[in-house]
């Protein structure tokens, strides 16, 4: 049962006090980018107005300060995700940075021609392109791990799937359009007793379960301040001994021990992974994100989430000929319903962006396209889908706007 005092959160939130064409803002697209709360925005201010400086270089007052402040932020990130050492956290552009960074550095020096990676169609593109451009460039073999018709992984082959020459499982741990929550016990029980690293994808479960890496036994996993209630920055968690032995990724500034002009030594972690000027400002900003987090508790956070998804599961059933991709009980899945919408008369099917332009009007946002998973959309045999996601701040009363509005839509395409 959720805590949450949705009404207060709500006030915490300066962007959704606004009116769209003469509406109060409905935001359901979180899964894209979640808004963000005063204090939040608070912190990017101060750091700016106060404590604006270069890191890690100066030995002046505010570079010390704005070096404290960031290096604190990456011990709350640690905390948050109950990782062994703050120096197992390395903040990045987003997490399609994170992603590409162990396939560059990771994969580069270990994979070898003839090695297997295994992925999911489940997976964003951002977990799908840089191990095709690893195989490509390996001469390795790609394989996937299939879905079944409610959108979750099909697992009934794992065993065949990862073998002695699996090297690298690189899975999401919870889909951007069926929402589905992988059961990733098993596939990493199943991969390290092959001998195969685990990256697992987490940008759209950090911000809404409890994450806890050392019960995971992941050896990396991704994930993106921006879908948290932070700014735009990414972070990669990887097992202290992995990044211990990769090259670095990135070369410059600060990612350096010495440097000469044939030959350079590398910086100790995570300061190897973190080359030039880093987002300071928005590292800053996703420590205030992860204290608002821990506020609210990311039980209740889950719990309120589980409500709100059955709701809108339960209440899009009233819209005729609308179908929602992925499992039907809130349990199983994360807080978004992406769906297709038939009409019943001159028009085949409703295009998602016909659905997300009308419903625009009603100041509702959602998203509407492939969402960066087409293998997935192709599974389904579907060009694009519409997709409401929710968080912390959303309400019953917005659901039923949104069911309205697309009954709405439903009428315009029946005429």
């Amino acid at each position: 049962m959720s805590t949450l005092n949705v009404s207060s959160i709500r006030e915490d939130f300066p962007i959704l006090q606004q009116f769209v064409h003469g509406k109060p803002l409905v935001y359901l697209d979180s899964a894209a980018t979640s808004q963000k709360p005063e204090s939040v925005l608070r912190a990017l201010d101060t750091y700016y107005r106060t404590t604006n400086a270069n890191i890690h270089r100066g030995i002046y007052q505010l570079a010390e300060q704005a070096t404290e402040q960031y290096e604190n932020a990456r011990k709350q990130v640690q905390k948050f995700i109950n990782a062994k050492s703050w120096r197992e956290i390395i903040f990045t552009r987003n997490a399609t940075e994170a992603l590409n960074l162990v396939a560059y550095s990771y994969g580069r020096a270990n994979l070898r021609a003839g090695d297997e990676i295994v992925i999911s169609v489940l997976e964003h593109h951002s977990n799908i392109v840089p191990w095709q451009l690893l195989a490509q460039e390996k001469n390795a073999t790609l394989k996937h791990i299939p879905v079944d018709g409610q959108g979750q992984l099909a697992l009934d082959d794992l065993e065949n799937l990862l073998t002695e020459k699996t090297k690298i499982v690189a899975v999401t741990m919870m889909s951007n359009v069926t929402g589905a929550i992988t059961p990733l016990d098993k596939i990493i029980a199943r991969a390290h007793s092959v001998g195969a690293v685990v990256v697992v994808d987490a940008a759209q479960a950090a911000p809404h379960l409890p994450l806890d890496v050392r019960a995971l036994d992941a050896d990396f996993v991704a994930f993106s301040g921006h879908k948290m209630l932070g700014p735009f920055i990414g972070v990669l968690y990887g097992k202290r001994a992995l990044l211990e032995a990769m090259p670095p990724f990135l070369g410059g500034g600060d990612m350096i021990r010495q440097v000469h002009l044939q030959e350079s030594t590398w910086n100790e972690l995570p300061h190897k992974f973190e080359a030039g000027t880093p987002a300071i400002a928005e590292a800053i900003g996703m420590g205030a994100a992860i204290d608002y987090l821990n506020a609210l508790g990311m039980e209740n956070v889950r719990a309120h989430e589980m409500e709100l998804t059955q709701y809108a599961l339960d209440k899009l059933q009233e819209v005729p000929t609308l179908r929602v991709i992925g499992p039907t009980a809130s349990a199983q899945r994360g807080g978004l319903a992406a769906f297709e919408m038939q009409a019943e008369g001159t028009f085949p099917s409703i295009h998602p962006h016909d659905i997300a332009a009308i419903l625009d009007r009603d100041a509702i946002c959602i998203r509407a396209g492939h969402h960066c998973a087409q293998p997935l959309h192709d599974f389904y045999d579907l060009p694009a889908t519409a997709r409401a996601s929710f968080y912390v701040y959303n309400t019953p009363d917005e659901i039923d706007q949104l069911v309205a509005s697309l009954q709405n839509v439903r009428k315009m395409f029946n005429k």
